[in-house]
């Protein structure tokens, strides 16, 4: 119980003083997240939409190594990916290893599957209800899939969300990639894991209270740029 309170003191004494390697860390573990979500919903919000309407020999093949990818294990990840960017590797030439980019690419094939499947399971539902008016309207793949994706825009949501969630408290694989580099790969999970080694618990508790309020405080924003919880939605 000590520990959890001189947890809290250490968030708050580090958020109040706005310690310096605490507004790094937090700023390059948005970035780092923020930005592989953004690039995963990109891949993932029309896939799994498209995977929703569209019919060919080996779907549920298909469907069941997305959801199986769901939960591919996150060192493994992280390992595939050291070995691309590694100097032996076919990437190796980029010098991407051990970089905020190698932490991106991890998380990006982390959460895409993440994202893929909950928009198919939401995108299928959606599809039973439009399916005889946009067939009956003549419509191509592409203005299916995009009227999914707009009606269902608050599932997507949810979507997101989740692949961020599992984003910004991954450690395995970006540890493996980045390195926990200081002033350039460390984020706050890593940040963790290096203090409860260190046997600073205090300390370690107090950045994974902050770590926790950021997630809350992203999702917070995201919904209120939405718009999700005025009268008449959600």
């Amino acid at each position: 119980m000590n520990d959890i309170w001189a947890g809290l003191e250490a968030a708050f004494w580090l958020i109040v003083t706005l310690d310096a390697d605490l507004l790094e860390i937090t700023l390059r573990s948005l970035y780092v997240s923020l930005t592989a979500l953004v690039i995963a919903s990109a891949i993932a919000l029309p896939f799994g939409s498209w995977l929703a309407i569209r019919r060919f020999r080996y779907r549920r093949a298909t469907i069941a190594v997305l959801n199986a990818l769901m939960g591919l294990p996150p060192v493994v990840v992280g390992l595939v990916v050291f070995l691309l960017l590694s100097r032996s590797g076919p990437f190796g030439v980029l010098g991407l290893l051990f970089t905020p980019t190698a932490m991106i690419i991890a998380q990006v094939i982390i959460i895409t599957p993440l994202i893929a499947s909950i928009t198919h399971q939401a995108m299928r539902e959606l599809w039973a209800e439009y399916h005889d008016l946009l067939i009956s309207l003549n419509t191509s793949n592409w203005q299916r899939v995009t009227t999914l994706i707009v009606d269902g825009r608050r599932a997507l949501l949810t979507a997101s969300l989740a692949g961020f969630g599992r984003a910004i408290g991954e450690v395995g694989a970006i540890m493996i990639v980045g390195g926990n580099i200081e002033h350039a790969t460390r984020v706050l999970t890593t940040a963790i894991a290096l203090e409860t080694g260190k046997g600073d618990f205090a300390l370690a508790l107090g950045l994974g209270f902050v770590l926790i309020a950021l997630a809350l405080m992203v999702n917070f924003a995201i919904h209120a740029l939405s718009r999700t919880e005025r009268e008449g939605r959600w």
